[in-house]
């Protein structure tokens, strides 16, 4: 299979359509996918070296361009047995971290809406599969990369629950603050409430997709005698979920007369500029890549109570080089 990029801009440059396309690949007789937006290319299986003391999902170290990346050995991480002779890598790009995934035989492209994506049923331990998509002939599972990447690289979960203490006037502030937050993965969603009551904002209501996050905020815009800010002060949302996606739920927040005005921020580790450009042609108050917690924190304070914003030197870059690409295609 041919390197994925000249695959992906159709799709990241259309706004709010609920659909997004999977690389499927297999491992022994199970049919797997990965969102292509998370993947760099698909290369065949490159020499590898072996590394003291890595985690025991990890090979080694591949080369690819000059540049050392990890490789993950996902039949043993999914507790797989197979005789199969791996074949491919597939390179991910995911909160802005690059490593590989060896994997069986890599099929094809499908293009489906979200809404096809079912939550994977409650069977066991299930915290690496996020959703299936069924097929005519076949199931295909979509996995967790994101919970697969922080079991290997401990410093993506500090981030997750490492913050700047505040005072107490400022966590006075944040208690009274309402928050959404559509969040697929099991774990990370857990990381992101338990770390955001810890810093003050104690009211969170949270869901693992976007659709029941969508039906949530109708009910509270149908309560017409209550204001809408009492209810809901800021919403924060995953981008790739079941059912419904964060663009999407984004359109349709923006489109309702009594919540579009809300604070709406995307924190998702598909972050790219043309992810940045699509979600400001949205609406986006905000944009954050996975795991940094403490940029979303001081965020949502500068939305909500309007404090000094940190200045933040990449996020910045991103948005100059998105308005520099939006300039040179409107001329």
């Amino acid at each position: 299979m041919a390197e994925t990029n000249g695959d992906k801009k159709g799709i990241l440059l259309e706004t709010g359509t609920n659909e997004f396309e999977i690389v499927e690949f297999s491992i022994g007789n199970v049919n797997y996918g990965i969102n292509v937006a998370k993947v760099r290319e698909v290369i065949t299986k490159a020499p590898v070296t072996a590394m003291p003391q890595a985690h025991p999902y990890v090979d080694g170290l591949f080369t690819l361009r000059g540049k050392a990346i990890p490789l993950v050995n996902l039949p043993r991480c999914l507790n797989v047995q197979t005789d199969e002779d791996l074949k491919n890598i597939i390179v991910t790009e995911i909160n802005n971290y690059n490593i590989g995934f060896l994997v069986g035989n890599v099929s094809r492209i499908h293009r489906i809406s979200w809404r096809d994506m079912e939550p994977s049923p409650e069977v066991g331990d299930q915290s690496r599969v996020v959703g299936i998509v069924k097929m005519e002939d076949r199931i295909v599972l979509l996995l967790d990369f994101e919970t697969i990447i922080a079991e290997i690289n401990p410093e993506i979960n500090a981030k997750l629950t490492t913050f700047e203490e505040a005072t107490e006037d400022i966590k006075d502030k944040r208690s009274d603050v309402h928050v959404v937050v559509a969040e697929d993965s099991p774990m990370l969603r857990d990381l992101l409430v338990t770390t955001l009551h810890e810093s003050g904002y104690r009211y969170v209501r949270d869901f693992g997709n976007g659709q029941d996050a969508w039906d949530y905020l109708q009910k509270l815009s149908q309560k017409e005698d209550v204001p809408i800010e009492d209810q809901v002060r800021i919403i924060v949302s995953d981008v790739e979920m079941p059912k419904m996606d964060g663009h999407r739920l984004l359109k349709l927040v923006r489109e309702d007369e009594r919540l579009k005005d809300i604070p709406f921020v995307l924190f998702s580790s598909l972050i790219s500029e043309e992810m940045r450009l699509k979600g400001e042609e949205l609406g986006a108050s905000g944009q954050i890549s996975k795991p940094e917690i403490n940029k979303l924190i001081n965020l949502l304070d500068h939305l909500v109570f309007g404090t000094p914003l940190e200045d933040d030197k990449e996020n910045l870059e991103s948005e100059a080089r998105v308005a520099a690409k939006r300039a040179q295609e409107t001329k």
